[in-house]
């Protein structure tokens, strides 16, 4: 590209995030990737790595300002920056609570607002934003990474409508379960309670389960490609073959249905058998 678009990356100091900023730089884009502490991120070849903590509002606001005084522009935002917290929400203090949706949702909301004065201004941008098919449907015994996905859901396509007449696509990647080091520095509740521990084991050994037979994070990486090379993106990507079936099953299946299914899933009816 003789003048390549400018995309900014949060999170992209490993997983989904470093495979994103990676695979659009060898594709020719300008790409700046974002870690709390990017002395210490693994090298990406092509990738301009910032500082960023997406809790903070002057760390967003000096991370945007850093890009558009470089590059004057930001083309295409993707917010990945997240993690997963477990554990029954009766176990989940109200500061955990707080910290998984002021990094996977408020930290959506504070790097957007940064951004879109600019796209707005040029009338042209990109957004995506990386959720999950906890989104769609619930993770029992991760119930407030679930909550922040939903939460991510109804803002995103609320702002597609509201940003669609100034030429700013907004874009969801509803992703099921990767393989990938995002469930190696997964969280869990200090509180543990008795008696949520044998369907909190089930149900964590079968998330487990599915993400050790997951993708890996290029094929989030390859769909973000995807999209950022479209000029009218659809507001929502379903990735994984996981992620496909159960929409699917959500949505013509009857409500109690899927709930046996979801519940047979994650072996909830199951406590005290084994789990192998």
């Amino acid at each position: 590209m003789s003048d390549p678009r400018v995309v900014l990356v949060t999170g992209a100091s490993s997983g989904n995030g470093r495979a994103i900023a990676m695979l659009l730089a060898q594709h020719g884009y300008r790409v700046f990737g974002t870690s709390r502490a990017p002395a210490r991120a693994a090298a990406a070849p092509g990738v301009e790595m910032l500082e960023l903590d997406v809790c903070t509002d002057e760390s967003v606001r000096a991370c945007v300002a850093a890009v558009l005084e470089k590059v004057h522009r930001i083309d295409v935002l993707v917010n990945n920056a997240g993690y997963e917290l477990a554990g029954a929400l009766e176990e989940t203090s109200l500061d955990e609570a707080r910290a998984q949706l002021e990094t996977n949702f408020f930290g959506v909301v504070r790097t957007t607002k940064a951004a879109l004065p600019a796209m707005r201004e040029r009338r042209n941008g990109q957004i995506v934003n990386v959720s999950s098919l906890a989104g769609l449907a619930v993770l029992p015994f991760m119930g407030m990474y679930t909550a922040s996905k939903f939460a991510l859901e109804g803002y995103s396509e609320a702002l597609r409508h509201e940003v669609k007449p100034f030429g700013v696509h907004v874009s969801l990647i509803e992703v099921g379960f990767l393989n990938t080091p995002m469930q190696a520095h997964r969280q869990h509740a200090a509180e543990r309670i008795a008696d949520y521990d044998a369907a909190r084991r089930n149900a964590l050994d079968a998330v487990a389960e599915q993400e050790a037979r997951g993708p890996g994070a290029e094929l989030i990486a390859h769909t973000v490609l995807r999209i950022a090379g479209s000029r009218s993106p659809r507001l929502r990507y379903v990735v994984g073959r996981q992620a496909r079936v159960a929409t699917r099953l959500q949505r013509w299946l009857p409500a109690g249905m899927f709930e046996q299914g979801l519940r047979r899933s994650f072996r909830l009816d199951a406590v005290g058998e084994p789990t192998g």
